[in-house]
C-alpha cells in the first residue's frame, strides 16, 4: 500500500491544465454507470458530466448511459470488447469494480484490459461498536480476536468475500489475528448493518462511515477507528485512524473511473487534468459532502499502481476464505 499512502495525503496539491491547453479534447463525452438511475456509480456519472460543461473542460456536453448488470461486470465486458478505442469514454466504478476483477468472475478479462484515470472520492471503512460495547479501543477489540476469534460477530452490508468483510480482516491480520478466515461475519442486507449492531445481532460494524453517521452523531455507537490515511474533517476529527494506531491499513472504497484500453495519450492525459480540477473545486466538494464521501485526489499512474495493489489484496483474502484458488 506504499503507493496509496504517498499520494492520497488528503492535503495533496496537484497541478491541473485546463483541457483546452491539451491536445485533445471529446467531441462525444460519454460516461457509463454500470447501474440503474440513482446509484452510486450514477451519481458519479451525472456529477462529473454536470461539472465537465460548468467549468468549460468540454464543448459538448457528456452523455450518460446506465448499463446494470453482473455487478458493473455488463459495462466493463462492453467497454474492452465494443469499445476498446474509444477515446471519448470513460466508466464510473469503485472498490466493489476491481473486487469482481480480481475474483475472476469475467471469463477471460482482467483489469489490465482498461486504463485506470482516477479517484476523486472515498467512503471509508470503519471499526465501529455499540455505545454500551466491552470493546473501547481498537486495541482490545483485536486482543480478543488474538485470544478468541469465534468469539467476537462482524457484521457489514457486502457479501462474505466482499469489501466490508475483507476490509476488517486486512486490518486483524494487521492485529496479529493469525487466521483471518476463522472470524465470524454476518452479511446483513444493505442499510441494515448499523440496525443489526443496536439490535445486538453483531457485535462490530465493518462499513462505510457514510451508513453509520448518523447514529454516531446521535451518540449510539462507538467509532474505535477509521482506516482512512489521515483523520477525517468535522464530526469525526476526534476518530483515530487505524494507521496513528499502528495498524497500517488504509483502505478506501473509492469512486472513480476507467477508460478503454486503447484510449489514447492525450486523450487520456485530458481525463486525467480534467478529474483533479473537477475535485479540486468546491462544487465537487458539495457533492461529496451531501452523499457521505471523504477527499480523496489519485490519478494517472499512481491510481493505476493502487488499484494492481487492491487487486491483489483481494486476491489474497479471497484465497484464504476459499473462494478461489
Amino acid at each position: 500500500m506504499k503507493h496509496f499512502l504517498q499520494f492520497v495525503a488528503l492535503g495533496f496539491c496537484a497541478t491541473t491544465m485546463p483541457a483546452a491547453a491539451q491536445d485533445y479534447t471529446p467531441d462525444a463525452p460519454l460516461c457509463i454507470a454500470p447501474a440503474n438511475p440513482g446509484g452510486g456509480w450514477d451519481l458519479t456519472c451525472r456529477s462529473v458530466a454536470r461539472l465537465l460543461s460548468e467549468f468549460d473542460l468540454t464543448e459538448n456536453t457528456m452523455q450518460v448511459r446506465n448499463m446494470p448488470g453482473a455487478g458493473g461486470g455488463v459495462a466493463f465486458a462492453y467497454t474492452v470488447g465494443q469499445q476498446a478505442d474509444n477515446s471519448d469514454l470513460v466508466v464510473a466504478a469503485s472498490g466493489g469494480t476491481t473486487l469482481l476483477l480480481s475474483r475472476g468472475e469475467l471469463p477471460d478479462l482482467e483489469y489490465t484490459d482498461v486504463r485506470w484515470i482516477g479517484a476523486i472520492g472515498a467512503d471509508f471503512p470503519v471499526i465501529a461498536v455499540r455505545e454500551d460495547s466491552e470493546f473501547d479501543t481498537l486495541d482490545s477489540l483485536l486482543e480478543r480476536l488474538r485470544e478468541d476469534p469465534r468469539s467476537v460477530v462482524l457484521g457489514g452490508g457486502s457479501a462474505v468475500g466482499g469489501t466490508d468483510h475483507i476490509r476488517p480482516l486486512q486490518l486483524a491480520r494487521a492485529g496479529g489475528v493469525e487466521d483471518v478466515a476463522n472470524l465470524r461475519y454476518i452479511s446483513f442486507e444493505a442499510g441494515t448493518a448499523v440496525t443489526e449492531l443496536l439490535g445486538g445481532r453483531s457485535h462490530v460494524f465493518t462499513a462505510g462511515i457514510s451508513e453509520i453517521a448518523g447514529q454516531f452523531e446521535a451518540g449510539a455507537v462507538r467509532i474505535l477507528a477509521v482506516m482512512a490515511p489521515e483523520r477525517l474533517d468535522g464530526a469525526y476529527s476526534e476518530i483515530p485512524t487505524a494507521r496513528e494506531l499502528g495498524y497500517d491499513v488504509v483502505a478506501p472504497n473509492w469512486r472513480g473511473f476507467y477508460a478503454p484500453a486503447g484510449m489514447s495519450d492525450a486523450a487520456y492525459d485530458y481525463w486525467t487534468n480534467a478529474l483533479l480540477t473537477i475535485e479540486a473545486s468546491d462544487e465537487w466538494a458539495q457533492v461529496r459532502q451531501q452523499n457521505g464521501l471523504a477527499p480523496l485526489r489519485m490519478v494517472g499512474e499512481e491510481f493505476n499502481t493502487y488499484v494492481t495493489e487492491e487487486v491483489e489484496v483481494f486476491r489474497e483474502f479471497s484465497r484464504e476464505l476459499g473462494l478461489m484458488e
